[in-house]
């Protein structure tokens, strides 16, 4: 899965995603103008190669990659906020904002948002911080299995991350290898515990680039410990597995993008995410097609359900009245 440099797809990327090796597009904020520009370009991209997985990481709060023409969505920390004053409303509110937020996606022709995060709240975490619901095991599991429901009901697959958790350590992997030092045993009774009670609900999940010594040297992401003996054997769980971007500063402990790539996928990744590097992305699919890699039958099971064109969909009193209680929930209301 690589990426797109800007609004339109271009003769060279026309060329590139019908590549073997390539099967999917992430989107960021650079390849969105306007809610039919999003449309013509998903349209364009169909073109090329009409199975591409096409996602985006449209969790809500500092990180929605479309926000014009869109609803703005809430951080999920503000949904658990609402959980020791009302748990079933807040239940209720974690399924309304992922719905809007999948429906609303569905109706410009992506498939998923990779959502949601089932780390742990902690206010001292660089990268996880307001994305995560809360800091306790019962608030997180109750309100991510609402949030998945309401992802599935749109017709949206679900993508639990960052396994086994990343709220404990302050570093972001983004720019450094953040280290956890607990043991396996605080780790099923914490955070791996969230993972655990929603894995039956996922129909994917995303590794952490985080390294936890006393389990396994290696990044959880390139660790065949964290996902074949925990992910796939203690937690049987057989749905997709995506790498977190392997152009992250925590995966360059791997090596070059090569030997990044074959460390995922020998781990136990389906899928790869090669972004923002345009040259490391064409490095890892010569290299992917010349390892002659089947097919993987997991993938097809992440496309989207479309819903209602989105000129109907805005007309539905459902809509509207899901759409006034995302958004007074983002205001603050």
């Amino acid at each position: 899965m690589l990426d797109l440099e800007g609004l339109e797809v271009s003769s060279f990327e026309r060329e590139l995603l019908t590549r073997p090796s390539i099967g999917g597009l992430i989107l960021f904020d650079r390849n969105y103008r306007s809610s039919t520009q999003l449309q013509d370009l998903i349209a364009a991209v169909r073109e090329c190669e009409a199975n591409l997985l096409i996602a985006v990481d449209q969790e809500g709060g500092r990180v929605q990659r479309f926000q014009e023409e869109f609803v703005r969505l809430p951080a999920l920390y503000k949904i658990g906020k609402k959980y020791p004053q009302d748990k079933a409303a807040a239940c209720e509110l974690a399924r309304t904002c992922a719905w809007v937020m999948a429906t609303e996606l569905l109706a410009h022709g992506l498939d998923f948002s990779f959502a949601p995060v089932l780390d742990l709240y902690n206010a001292n975490s660089q990268a996880i911080g307001e994305r995560a619901f809360s800091d306790k095991i019962d608030v997180t599991t109750d309100l991510a299995l609402a949030y998945i429901d309401g992802m599935h009901a749109a017709g949206m697959p679900a993508t639990g991350k960052h396994f086994p958790g990343h709220g404990f350590v302050e570093a972001d992997s983004h720019l450094e290898v953040p280290a956890d030092s607990r043991s396996i045993e605080e780790l099923r009774e914490q955070d791996l515990k969230v993972f655990s009670n929603c894995i039956d609900s996922l129909d994917a999940v995303m590794p952490a680039h985080i390294r936890f010594p006393a389990v396994d040297e290696q990044c959880a992401g390139f660790s065949s410990v964290w996902l074949q003996d925990k992910l796939r054997g203690e937690l049987d769980f057989g749905g997709v597995i995506f790498s977190d971007d392997l152009n992250m500063t925590a995966a360059f402990s791997a090596g070059s993008i090569e030997q990044r790539a074959e460390q995922a996928l020998t781990a136990g990744c389906d899928m790869l995410l090669v972004c923002n590097d345009r040259e490391n992305a064409l490095i890892a699919a010569d290299w992917l097609e010349s390892q002659n890699y089947p097919p993987n039958p997991k993938l097809p099971m992440m496309r989207g359900k479309p819903p209602l064109v989105r000129q109907h969909l805005l007309k539905q009193d459902r809509w509207q009245e899901a759409k006034r209680q995302v958004e007074a929930l983002c205001q603050g209301n």
